[in-house]
């Protein structure tokens, strides 16, 4: 039995001694953060599967892990030789999590799972469509930590405050706009879990989840009060301080459980997508009158203010000065000495983190080559690890955590020559890529109305991509951020707002061959307002070069071809002066017009 094969029969033992039919493993921690601290791993300990989504499903005679399309072709990968069956969300025929356990669920049965790493829109529904079977929920128990040997324990790593010079608005004027919205809303309390959420209200930052500098850490807002529920172990004098002069209370991580019950008979704002299960039945079990909404925050954070984006501005040039240099080290270095994947990703991540004002990566960096690059979220290891050879494409998607902000790149670089598919298919992504980027469109537009500009060059081609072309993005937080996106299938797409930053990051995959994607972040500005009303366009902040030695400009029009030599014209403009004599002459060849 492999390991894996035994780990589910270890927690199917404690099942049947709890008596569970099912038990549910979701990726997410207690604030349903989309990426998660070590102690949080429990899916990836049980079925291998290591992608930052996916459920797992255990019962007593089946187990199965659904991802969505950015995990297929990982999901097959690593679960060969489990006994876990893959489930590929949205695809014909293949249940949804919710369908699996009713099909496999009677009366009588229970479903058991850990109420804090469910969301309570999830928990809420199956309350009530397994509820109507006759299946019993039981959100009390966290059966993984029974069988997982040398879990790791919570972290306690240390909180630092976020100075008003970089975060560009107080605590204090946080708060007061908070407040005003609770007050529209007519609630005594708002409830916060949402890491990102409490870390932008408070300007504070921590190591808590890797690559997102966020502190575990729940936040509850009334008129008079606000509360931050933290291991106090976390804070030094300055962080205790900094709460102090900004009426924050300090009680234990724990106790926010508790202090829910108070709000008895009152009406109490929260986000139920944010928010896990456990917090929610503790207020229904209060008898609170809940009122569910987007939190306030999510869209204050999502509108960044001057200083913000000044900040991230810098941020991306120094970060596109890392990402040059990594792309002249690699052209100069392939088929001369022998490298791999796991090396060049080794030798990027170096080089950012030695850059400056970069504080840590704001993901693990993927980097796949040829067939590898076709698995949207590949994730090298050592066993998974294969030379580059100086021929076809590799994908390289990486971003760090900087002083000023957070970044989120990929490019496809050629390392030799390419098929003419492939140069086919560079092509139609870059095509893809920059008429979204050079958008113009009235205030009111929503992402997912935009994502057909980034579709229409595959679709017109009978190609698509399974993945959004674009997300939100945080501020020395989240490298994934809503309410913004670029979604054209997605729900409550957001309108999109001055000083949004989205990415704009078109792909195509072809299992076995190549994966191509190209990525450059974007920030909503104003333009000109007439009487048809206010126009809107983005602004690029990555300025990294296009690799155009994977360029047939003979499959550009003279649109793509001019918009092409625009955006390079402003990378040579904006990184000459920060390269030395030989990095601005190999640049100056890599931004040439076309």
């Amino acid at each position: 039995m492999n390991r894996i094969a035994a780990r589910i029969e270890a927690l199917r033992a404690k099942m049947r001694e709890a008596g569970y039919a099912a038990y549910y493993i979701p990726t997410d921690d207690f604030h349903l953060s989309e990426y998660v601290g070590d102690h949080f791993k429990c899916r990836a300990y049980l079925s291998g599967f290591t992608g930052s989504a996916g459920v797992l499903i255990v019962t007593l005679r089946q187990a199965g892990l659904w991802v969505d399309g950015r995990y297929f072709i990982q999901g097959e990968e690593q679960l060969k030789g489990t006994p876990i069956t893959l489930y590929k969300m949205g695809e014909e025929g293949v249940p949804t999590t919710l369908e699996f356990l009713k099909q496999n669920l009677t009366a009588g049965d229970v479903l058991g799972f850990d109420g804090r790493t469910v969301p309570t829109s999830f928990g809420k529904l199956c309350t009530e469509s397994l509820g109507k079977l006759g299946v019993r929920l039981d959100p009390g128990r966290d059966l993984v930590d029974a069988v997982w040997e040398g879990r790791p324990p919570l972290s306690e790593n240390p909180a630092w405050v976020l100075s008003d010079a970089y975060a560009g608005e107080s605590v204090k004027e946080k708060l007061r706009r908070l407040r005003e919205a609770m007050a529209e809303q007519g609630v005594k309390a708002h409830v916060l879990a949402s890491l990102m959420d409490v870390a932008w209200l408070y300007n504070l930052r921590g190591s808590d989840v890797a690559c997102t500098p966020v502190v575990l850490s729940y936040a509850v807002i009334e008129q008079e009060e606000a509360c931050l529920f933290i291991n106090e172990k976390k804070l030094d004098e300055t962080v205790r301080a900094h709460l102090r002069e900004n009426g924050i209370t300090v009680l234990p991580y724990e106790a926010v459980y508790g202090f829910l019950s108070r709000y008895g008979g009152e009406k109490v704002l929260l986000s139920e997508s944010d928010l896990n299960f456990a917090l929610y039945a503790k207020l229904q079990e209060a008898g609170a009158r809940i009122v569910n909404a987007p939190n306030p925050t999510a869209l204050m954070k999502a509108v960044k203010n001057e200083t913000e984006l000044s900040n991230t501005r810098e941020a991306h040039l120094k970060d596109a000065v890392t990402m040059v240099r990594f792309m002249k080290w690699l052209k100069e270095n392939i088929g001369k000495a022998p490298l791999t994947e796991l090396e060049a990703a080794k030798k990027l991540d170096a080089m950012r983190l030695a850059g400056e004002g970069c504080l840590d990566l704001s993901f693990t960096t993927i980097c796949g080559y040829g067939p590898h690059g076709a698995i949207v979220h590949y994730s090298v290891t050592a066993e998974s690890d294969i030379p580059l050879a100086p021929r076809g494409l590799l994908l390289v998607d990486s971003g760090g955590q900087y002083d000023g902000g957070t970044t989120d790149i990929t490019r496809t670089f050629a390392l030799g020559p390419l098929t003419e598919e492939e140069k086919r298919h560079f092509a139609i992504t870059l095509k893809s890529m920059l008429a979204l980027q050079n958008a113009r469109f009235l205030y009111g537009t929503t992402g997912a109305a935009l994502d057909m500009l980034a579709r229409q060059p595959f679709w017109a081609e009978g190609l698509d991509f399974k993945h959004g072309t674009g997300h939100g993005v945080g501020y020395l937080l989240s490298v994934h951020e809503g309410p913004n996106s670029f979604r054209h299938n997605g729900k409550n797409s957001a309108v999109l707002e001055e000083g949004m930053v989205t990415t704009d990051e078109p792909g195509i995959y072809i299992a076995g061959s190549h994966g191509i994607r190209l990525e450059n972040e974007l920030v909503c500005r104003k333009g000109e307002k007439n009487g048809y009303g206010q126009f809107m366009y983005f602004e690029p902040l990555t300025f990294v070069p296009l690799d155009l030695d994977a360029v047939d400009a003979g499959l550009l029009s003279p649109e793509d071809k001019a918009r092409l030599n625009a955006y390079h014209a402003a990378v040579y403009e904006a990184l000459a002066p920060r390269l030395d004599e030989e990095e601005r002459d190999w640049l100056k060849a890599y931004t040439r017009a076309v």
